[in-house]
């Protein structure tokens, strides 16, 4: 659970902005807080002293639903007397009414494009179902400064693609591309030293807005069919040291897309894998199978050795067998990755996976082994590649307090690169970035010290 992003102190009312589930929902929660400072309101120090307390919600898996719902009935509880509690995000999108009978504690269920300080306190609650039109577009508010040295930016909303097991399209929608100078003007108004730009399909943006999309990021002149991610990643690159892409599925992972990530100077590759037995995969929905997987990373790595690697992978997936499972283990242990995320298959209402024969179905108590085996192994791979960087020097971004990261670790995933003399740190010269030698690794960080000129 993370505060969204100050705003300058304002009179008026007080907010608290509690965030679940991805990076993009942490845009959402930036966005809504630039609204609601433009109301007047300001953030409020901790949860127990706001007017408005906001949860944004994860409807993603069921870990994820059981997590928002625990965040609403604990503020719930710590709010003080008269403040209000909105319930927004994928949840109430998605379940709505139902949310809003089964949480008598929420003061709001407020869908996708509509204002969580709306009614006043005793009011009906205010609920956005499908297909009416909301009272303003998420993707294109304007927000708050930025407070840390890097920040996510939101590309696009929705998804074209039909995945079995995900049900995202249901109730964000098909994909919706911004336009290139509209992402440009945020990118230049967060003054950070890194951008990581996401999208549920990173890789297509762009592909909905077609042959006006392609004119309008080359100033209106027509430049072919190669337009869109490359040509955005190419012009944030422009404006800030780093770009990072989160994530890329594995089809659209172009030799031009390569080089494009690789020209940045953050070659990190966050790859949507999910799995990589063939038939399994095609019961997913999904494309390749493990022996392109490595072809593609092999590329990758041909290009640029130094490459950083994460992906994440569904276990338990209806008709998931041991041989599957085997061939997953032995893809970690033979493609080495630098990152993993490992989830338990969640049976979702309206997916294609829920409609596969219950007797294909793996248990609950196997695919949680399954997973802790997956885990068990990569949790080496990574130890073992973090103690190879000790030793060497890395170009850190500097977070403050003693913490920062390097290109190998994206913010709020991965490990960090902790300073051991963080007084010898804040005496030197003033810049996000430094260099650093690594003196030690534990777990997935590294302990660094400064390299002072």
């Amino acid at each position: 659970m993370k505060p969204a992003c100050r705003d300058q102190e304002r009179a008026g009312s007080t907010y608290w902005i509690a965030t679940l589930g991805c990076p993009k929902n942490e845009v959402d929660s930036a966005k809504l807080a630039g609204r609601l400072a433009a109301k007047g309101s300001r953030p409020a120090d901790s949860p127990e002293e706001a007017d408005l307390i906001v949860v944004n919600t994860c409807a993603f898996i069921e870990a994820a639903r059981e997590e928002s719902v625990g965040t609403i009935l604990d503020l719930a509880e710590r709010r003080r007397s008269g403040a209000r509690l909105a319930v927004t995000g994928c949840m109430a999108e998605r379940y709505g009414a139902e949310l809003e009978e089964a949480l008598p504690e929420a003061d709001v269920v407020a869908g996708f494009g509509v204002d969580v300080d709306s009614p006043p306190t005793g009011l009906p609650v205010t609920l956005r179902r499908r297909g009416d039109v909301p009272s303003f577009d998420l993707l294109e508010l304007p927000r708050p400064p930025a407070v840390a040295p890097w920040a996510y930016v939101k590309v696009a909303e929705g998804c074209d693609r039909r995945c079995g097991f995900c049900a995202i399209p249901s109730f964000r929608g098909r994909q919706r591309s911004r336009t290139t100078k509209s992402i440009l003007a945020e990118v230049e108004s967060l003054e950070v030293s890194e951008v990581v730009l996401v999208a549920q399909d990173l890789a297509s943006f762009g592909r909905d807005r077609g042959a006006a999309q392609r004119q309008e990021a080359h100033g209106g002149q027509p430049e072919g069919p190669q337009a869109g991610i490359v040509e955005l990643v190419e012009r944030v690159a422009e404006r800030v040291p780093w770009v990072r892409l989160l994530y890329l599925y594995p089809s659209s992972l172009t030799d031009r897309l390569v080089d494009a990530v690789l020209s940045t100077g953050v070659p990190y590759f966050d790859l949507s894998l999910q799995h990589v037995s063939a038939p399994l995969l095609r019961r997913m929905r999904r494309w390749g199978d493990g022996g392109r997987y490595l072809e593609r990373i092999r590329r990758i790595r041909d290009a640029e050795p130094e490459a950083a690697l994460r992906s994440s992978f569904i276990l338990g997936y209806p008709g998931e067998t041991e041989d599957d499972h085997d061939q997953l283990l032995a893809f970690l242990e033979e493609v080495e990755l630098d990152w993993a995320g490992f989830f338990t298959f969640s049976r979702e209402r309206g997916t294609y996976a829920d409609t596969l024969d219950g007797g294909l179905s793996v248990p609950g108590s196997l695919a949680l082994e399954r997973l802790l085996e997956c885990a068990e192994l990569q949790d080496s791979i990574t130890a073992r590649k973090r103690s190879a960087l000790v030793g060497r020097e890395l170009t850190v971004l500097d977070h403050g307090g003693g913490s920062a990261r390097s290109y190998r670790e994206a913010p709020e995933i991965d490990g960090v690169v902790r300073l051991r003399d963080t007084s010898r740190a804040a005496s030197g010269p003033t810049s996000a970035f430094y260099r650093v030698r690594c003196t030690g690794a534990e777990g997935p960080d590294l302990i660094a010290e400064r390299v002072v000129a």
